[in-house]
């Protein structure tokens, strides 16, 4: 990987053609429910392929090669520095360090009418050592503003803020997120454009690779801000990621802010944003560096803010049904929110062959080799288009990550559907101490008892094809964990991010 680069790749239309003929071929072959065995398994089943061709299909149609939609832009009022800009770094118990880091990148951002703001959320959370911010706003010469109403979390802090500033558009970036020196200049000129409503940018992380939460999350990251959202940006539908990124100031003002009921609050103001017929742009250049979750425990309160937020847009504002949105729109967004209902899929896909292991229910009644000739060519064929789309660089630790997410997943949903409440969490700045073996609890004890089924299976079923079948997915299920699992594991020393300032990021 190329520093300070995001890897996508265009793909072969003809190979993305034949793979979605195959795709339909194979789903065809589920509506033969003659080829079911006990017919409960079989419908889990039908559901959980389903929904893989659902998101394969989305996945097809968000990298379809696209001529580029965006337009030229000249150098203009935007690029050179007479538009105001507001750089905001919303802060609430991250390390002051950290945060000096970010406000000294910032003040070297080549552009000339930009002020800096720390927006101090450490008051109203009760940080005892929030004035350690106003120490440092004067101590660095920047403004800052202290809020002392809570509510809202994060878009709360911001929208307090919106109320306070006078500059035309907003530079958000988080504690950790250190702009380049060229970031305005790569991104307000795309201003130039009255419909467009914000910038976005990749989020980088810079200790990519300091240990293996810190890879896996990079490489998830990497496969995200690449193909995903280059394919998003050519249907207008790019969508806020929480920092890196330039918005103007009355396009937050006409949607009344941030949305302060939603955790993830960026994608669903992205939403409201789309709604009301403004454009997005997305630019897949690295323009901002910071830092990955340090440890698989800031890891899971990352993607499980992500997962409740995403599956609250899915239950309770599904972007299919919003009007002023375009059928492309309306797909990507989709797309992004089901992603995370995958955790109950995960779920019906390592228990099937368990079931079979133990009480020799089938889920299908036809041989292993008939469907294997189905599912094979389908599964060769998505797996060559990831990993082409990717620039090769597709891991088998991210899709251990992502399928390892399960549980998290299953807790976002749980709390959705119980109406339980989930706060704001700031991902850690720093490692802690310790293992996180307790969040590997439910991959370690399929690993048990994938190994006593398999076992049990063997003394009770017999040395069959369709033993053999579900032994196979069995220990294919339990080997996508381990990355995982060594994750959990600190195998080395504490990290914190203690590097100093350097004006350049190139």
């Amino acid at each position: 990987m190329e520093k300070y680069k995001v890897n996508y790749s265009r793909l072969q239309k003809n190979i993305l053609i034949l793979t979605m003929a195959w795709g339909i071929i194979y789903y065809s072959w589920w509506f033969q429910f003659y080829n079911a065995g006990n017919l409960f398994l079989y419908s889990l089943l039908f559901l959980g392929e389903t929904y893989h061709i659902l998101m394969a299909f989305l996945f097809w149609h968000t990298v379809w090669p696209k001529r580029n939609r965006s337009k030229p832009v000249s150098l203009s009022a935007y690029s050179s520095g007479q538009a105001t800009v507001a750089i905001l770094i919303p802060v609430v118990s991250e390390p002051v360090s950290v945060v000096e880091q970010t406000i000294l990148h910032a003040k070297a951002v080549n552009y000339k009418n930009k002020n800096i703001y720390i927006l101090n959320d450490g008051y109203v959370a009760g940080n005892i050592n929030w004035q350690d911010y106003e120490i440092l706003a004067e101590r660095l010469n920047i403004k800052i503003i202290t809020r002392r109403l809570s509510g809202g979390a994060k878009a709360g802090n911001i929208n307090h803020a919106l109320t306070k500033l006078k500059e035309e558009y907003l530079a958000i970036f988080d504690a950790d997120m250190k702009p380049r020196e060229d970031f305005l200049e790569k991104t307000m000129l795309y201003f130039a454009d009255k419909n467009v409503a914000f910038v976005q940018t990749p989020q980088y992380y810079e200790n990519y690779s300091d240990n293996q939460v810190t890879m896996g999350a990079w490489e998830q990251q990497d496969f995200f801000f690449g193909p995903i959202m280059v394919g998003k940006n050519h249907y207008n539908a790019s969508f806020l990621c929480g920092t890196n990124f330039v918005i103007r100031k009355n396009t937050l003002e006409d949607i009344g802010g941030f949305n302060e009921k939603n955790i993830a609050e960026d994608f669903i103001t992205s939403l409201k944003i789309h709604q009301q017929g403004w454009r997005s742009v997305y630019v897949p250049e690295v323009l901002a560096s910071g830092y990955a979750p340090f440890d698989l425990g800031a890891y899971y309160k990352q993607q499980l803010r992500w997962a409740r937020g995403s599956l609250e847009v899915l239950l309770l504002h599904n972007p299919l049904f919003m009007r002023n949105l375009t059928a492309a729109q309306k797909l990507q967004y989709f797309s992004s929110a089901l992603f995370y209902f995958n955790g109950v899929i995960v779920v019906i896909d390592m228990m099937i062959p368990l079931i079979f292991l133990f009480f020799g229910l089938q889920p299908v009644g036809v041989s292993t080799t008939q469907f294997s000739l189905y599912f094979i060519p389908y599964i060769l064929l998505s797996l060559y288009n990831i990993f082409q789309v990717s620039d090769h660089t597709i891991t088998f630790r991210s899709f251990s990550f992502s399928q390892a997410s399960f549980y998290l997943q299953l807790v976002a949903l749980w709390s959705i559907l119980t109406g339980k409440k989930m706060g704001f969490v700031v991902t850690d700045k720093e490692q802690k101490a310790g293992n996180y073996l307790g969040l590997c609890l439910p991959h370690l004890t399929y690993i048990v008892v994938a190994l006593v089924a398999i076992t049990w299976g063997y003394f009770n079923r017999g040395l069959n094809p369709a033993y053999i079948a579900n032994v196979a997915w069995v220990l294919f299920n339990s080997v996508l964990f381990v990355p995982f699992i060594l994750s959990s594991i600190n195998w080395g020393k504490s990290v914190s991010p203690t590097k100093s300032f350097q004006p350049s990021l190139t």
